[in-house]
C-alpha cells in the first residue's frame, strides 16, 4: 500500500495515481497486469507505471496533454493555473467515472496543500475492513472481498455500474 506521501502519485489534473487499476496491476498483481494487456492488446512490458510525473508511465499517461500543460506553465496542479478549468480538464472529467472528483481534488489541493489531500486519498480509497487501497471500478475489496470496496466507490457506485455496461 502507498500510504506514503510522494508527489509522482499525484496527478497534475487531481487523480490519485495509487487508486489507478494500470498503477495497482503493474505494482502489485502481475495476473491482473497480464489480464489487463491481453483485454487491451497489448504486450505486457507495456502495463508499467510509476504515477504522473515518473520516467515510467503508462502509455495513455505519457503522451497525457494536462501533464505536458503543468510542465510548460510552470504548475503542479491543473486548479493552479489561471485558465482552471480549460476545456481540456471540463473534457477529460466527464469521460470516466474514476474523474468524476477532480474538481472537489483540486479545491481540497488549494485549500489544504497536496500533502493533506494525498493522505485524504490514502483514506477514502482504503478497504474500509482491511485497509487495502482499491480503484474505482473495484466494487469489492480485491483483498477482502468488502462491499463496497472504499468511500469512493460508495459514493458512486451508480455511476461506475452504469458506465461499464
Amino acid at each position: 500500500m502507498h500510504s506514503q506521501l510522494d508527489l509522482t502519485l499525484a496527478a497534475v489534473c487531481g487523480l490519485f495515481c495509487p487508486a489507478c487499476i494500470i498503477y495497482i496491476a503493474a505494482h502489485e498483481t502481475p495476473e491482473k497486469r497480464a489480464e489487463i494487456a491481453r483485454q487491451r492488446n497489448r504486450p505486457v512490458e507495456s502495463l508499467v507505471c510509476d504515477g504522473c510525473r515518473a520516467e515510467r508511465r503508462y502509455s495513455y499517461c505519457e503522451s497525457c496533454t494536462l501533464y505536458a500543460c503543468a510542465v510548460e506553465k510552470g504548475v503542479e496542479f491543473c486548479g493552479l493555473c489561471d485558465e482552471y478549468p480549460c476545456e481540456a480538464l471540463k473534457a477529460f472529467q466527464a469521460a470516466r467515472p474514476h474523474r468524476i472528483e477532480l474538481w472537489e481534488a483540486q479545491a481540497r489541493i488549494r485549500e489544504v496543500g497536496y500533502e493533506q489531500w494525498f493522505a485524504e486519498m490514502v483514506e477514502r480509497y482504503a478497504c474500509p475492513e482491511c485497509g487495502t487501497l482499491n480503484s474505482a471500478y473495484h466494487l469489492a475489496c480485491r483483498a477482502c472481498g468488502a462491499e463496497p470496496a472504499n468511500a469512493y466507490v460508495a459514493d458512486h457506485k451508480a455511476e461506475i455500474v452504469n458506465w461499464q455496461k
